[in-house]
């Protein structure tokens, strides 16, 4: 967490708001006595994602979403249960 006087805070705010923006966070003090917290904001616009994006945690893909409900579901060749008594008929 970085650390900056009130003076400073105010002399060099666009570029501490730009730090934080990134996901910094910045400890302000009053003659060494912290006095304030600068915390991004998380909400729910993609700002977390972005986040991620910047610290190299995820990479949001190049194609266009799929959507899911369109797709065919797969046609079971036997049930569940029958495959799941089948395999435990086998195991013993």
């Amino acid at each position: 967490m970085r650390t900056v006087s009130v003076s400073e805070a105010k002399n060099q705010l666009s570029a501490l708001l730009d730090r934080v923006k990134a996901g910094e966070e910045a400890l302000i003090l009053e003659r060494g006595v912290p006095v304030a917290r600068l915390s991004p904001v998380a909400g729910g616009s993609g700002e977390g994602l972005a986040l991620l994006e910047r610290k190299g945690l995820v990479r949001r893909g190049l194609g266009q979403p799929v959507n899911l409900e369109a797709l065919p579901w797969p046609e079971a060749k036997a049930s569940t249960l029958e495959l799941l008594l089948r395999e435990r008929e086998e195991g013993r």
